[in-house]
């Protein structure tokens, strides 16, 4: 196969900053994306309906000249969300609410502390028909951080889907077979994020042969055994997990310092990226249900019209890209080469 011709994709998990950051970030993901389920996690983080469509409006003047690609705007959960702030939330236009336990993750500083607190605001959500993102992972220290993921699941999600059954919650960016079993075995309310990375790579990718920072993300990278099982998820064409690129830019000395900021910066290359798996797999027959279609089934919002298509041609991911004040970053794949490369995107069907 030379070429290949999808529905215009969507990404259901991404992180763009704010400011300066969006001349450079926008413009990647709008490129072949339609939408994007947008994080909240700014200084200060998104909290409520103002904040959020003031950060919308900042996305969309980055946008490209004529393009349509539209923001999903998700708020910050903290312990001082209310359910008035879910109703306000929804009225406004917001599409999701992002649970990071505190300390989770970059800028998760401000997060919930006690997540049974919340459960009248996850009950709110679930009236309003908000979706639950979940960045599901422990924080105490005691966890060691690869089974941060499982502790998780038995200790919270089990529960929160247990007492909310018609609540919609997406597993973000899952890592282990433990958190696809869980998904797969869950109801329709229960669906889940698989970005690039942990399909590509594994934790040997990360530490053999000297720490790669460009490889350190959150939820960290497992061993091969868990990829294997996220890999052979994707490849059956479950319909529950769909594409979350969870792209997130950090300026290159933030990563190449003793203590370097957790995310990958993917966008540029994203959908090229997971062509690449699913050719790996022999499953190109399956990326279009979990770019396009999945995630905006499961989201309650119509398939897109247009289409993509990436033809067969190789190329090097740049080695770096550098924003207008002149601050480097250092993208997801660097320097590696794909064989699938973006022709052309949003054509009529």
């Amino acid at each position: 196969m030379q070429t290949l011709t999808i529905t215009t994709p969507d990404d259901w998990h991404l992180h763009f900053r704010d400011n300066e950051m969006l001349a450079e970030t926008v413009p990647a993901t709008a490129r072949c994306f339609q939408r994007a389920i947008v994080m909240p996690n700014l200084v200060p983080p998104v909290v409520n309906a103002t904040m959020a469509m003031d950060y919308k409006a900042r996305i969309d003047a980055a946008r490209p000249a004529g393009s349509s690609f539209e923001p999903l705007m998700t708020l910050f959960l903290t312990n001082e969300t209310s359910p008035q702030d879910i109703v306000d939330a929804k009225n406004a236009g917001v599409t999701a609410c992002k649970l990071y336990p505190a300390g989770a993750t970059t800028n998760s500083d401000a997060a919930v502390k006690g997540i049974k607190a919340l459960y009248p605001v996850f009950e709110a959500m679930q009236e309003q028909g908000l979706l639950l993102l979940i960045h599901g992972e422990v924080t105490e220290n005691h966890i060691d951080i690869f089974d941060r993921e499982k502790v998780f699941i038995d200790t919270h999600l089990t529960q929160i889907t247990a007492a909310f059954s018609e609540l919609k919650v997406v597993f973000e960016h899952i890592t282990t077979a433990n958190a696809a079993e869980f998904v797969a075995q869950s109801n329709e309310f229960v669906a889940a994020t698989i970005t690039p990375q942990h399909l590509l790579l594994n934790r040997n990718d990360l530490l053999v042969g000297g720490v790669r920072p460009h490889n350190y993300c959150l939820p960290v990278l497992k061993r091969n055994t868990h990829q294997k099982a996220l890999r052979d998820m994707v490849a059956s064409g479950n319909k529950k997990f769909f594409l979350g690129t969870d792209s997130a830019p950090h300026a290159k000395h933030k990563k190449e310092n003793a203590c370097g900021c957790a995310g990958c910066y993917s966008a540029w290359s994203a959908i090229e990226l997971y062509a690449e798996v699913f050719e790996q797999l022999g499953a190109l027959d399956k990326l279009e249900g979990f770019a396009s279609h999945y995630g905006a089934d499961f989201y309650g919002l119509p398939r897109n019209t247009t289409t993509m298509t990436l033809v067969k041609e190789n190329w090097d991911v740049p080695e770096q890209v550098t924003l207008a004040d002149g601050t480097d970053m250092v993208p997801f794949y660097a320097g590696q080469t794909l064989q699938w490369k973006l022709k052309s995107a949003f054509q009529s069907a």
